[in-house]
């Protein structure tokens, strides 16, 4: 009883399969050859291309079968059977057997393949074929023989005998008047008549089973996206293992976000002039005409950022020019080691110019007496 309980509360609380399948288990799933394809949709278009050929080539082919047998008959080859008579008879009838059967077959595999490259695409794998010690397992066998899936396949084969079978006869039901009348025809006329109305058939059953093909496809497709989801545990775990713990991730760029600043701090001792907001934001110019064609951000932050760049440049006796608007433009529209856009030349200037007013050994400096 109490077993009974713990799988009824395991079976309550397991988690379902509700998350869409990422691109790393789709492609998993590919490279083990499970992928949403039709076997309707191969037999309806093997048997749409075999009979579209054998239609429009029929009379070829029955040319080519009256002149082997009228060559056959013509020969003594039935008057005495030995072992020569075997062997020339052989000799006729390989060449034609092979040109009447080989472009039929052609044909059909031709078609197989490209029912297949429809569905799936370009895929070749060997996984199907390796050996596996489940399927050596009656129990699983048996499950699988009774599993929702066989039990559906059996459904859909079942009701597909029925409408192809009841298709066929409605056929011939309807052209029923055309029997007693071949009895009047002549033998190609009554060839000619039968082989018609198979063409019939065979077309209505072709289009009908790419039809249901198509239901099939569908049906196929939905069952392979249902077997693919995943639930949240496993989307976590692949994340996990193929980005990397969160956690650690997170240790990384925290660690790389340090380094950059601490890079950027060291480069502040190197600024011509730090323009601030005057308390939220600090950004810091370097300008060497030698080397840049216009100033260049070293440095630039908000707030605690902010004060430690103006507190390193007080300390190497960088000038802080107090400029609000300039200072958020710089913050917000350019990037550490990025030079300053156009359209800020002449603003830049002008700090520039006053930095050179203030300090008259400047453009000395800049010309490499630093």
């Amino acid at each position: 009883m109490d077993r009974l309980v713990k799988a009824f509360d395991l079976q309550l609380f397991a988690e379902e399969r509700r998350e869409r399948p990422t691109p790393r288990r789709r492609q998993e799933a590919r490279k083990r050859g499970q992928v949403a394809r039709s076997v309707e949709v191969n037999s309806a278009l093997i048997l749409l291309s075999t009979f579209f050929f054998l239609k429009y080539f029929s009379s070829w082919a029955g040319l080519k079968l009256i002149s082997f047998t009228s060559n056959c008959f013509s020969q003594p080859l039935f008057e005495d059977w030995t072992d020569a008579t075997i062997d020339q008879m052989i000799s006729l009838v390989v060449p034609v057997l092979f040109q009447l059967c080989l472009p039929v077959m052609g044909v059909a595999m031709f078609a197989g393949v490209f029912a297949n490259y429809l569905q799936v695409g370009a895929l070749f794998t060997t996984y199907p074929l390796q050996p596996r010690l489940d399927r050596l397992n009656p129990v699983e066998g048996f499950k699988r023989i009774f599993s929702r899936r066989a039990i559906v396949e059996l459904l859909k084969s079942a009701i597909k005998v029925i409408i192809v079978g009841y298709l066929a006869y409605a056929t011939i039901r309807a052209n029923l008047e055309l029997f007693p009348r071949l009895l009047d025809m002549s033998l190609a006329d009554a060839l000619r008549s039968v082989g018609e109305l198979c063409s019939t058939i065979v077309l209505r059953i072709g289009l009908l089973l790419l039809l249901l093909a198509l239901f099939d496809y569908a049906f196929q497709y939905w069952e392979h996206e249902k077997s693919l989801m995943m639930t949240r545990q496993e989307l976590k775990e692949e994340y996990r293992q193929y980005e990397g713990d969160p956690q650690v991730r997170a240790r990384i760029r925290q660690r790389q976000r340090q380094i950059a600043l601490h890079r950027m701090m060291q480069e502040v001792p190197k600024a011509d002039v730090v323009i601030t907001n005057p308390i939220h934001y600090a950004v810091a110019l370097r300008y060497v005409p030698e080397e840049m064609s216009a100033p260049v951000v070293v440095a630039k932050g908000i707030d605690y950022l902010a004060l430690r760049i103006k507190t390193i440049a007080q300390e190497h006796g960088i000038l802080i020019y107090e400029d609000p608007p300039l200072a958020q433009t710089l913050y917000w529209n350019v990037e550490v080691g990025e030079m300053i856009p156009v359209e800020l030349y002449e603003a830049v200037a002008r700090v520039l110019a006053f930095v050179y007013r203030l300090r008259p050994g400047y453009f000395r400096r800049m010309r490499g007496g630093r």
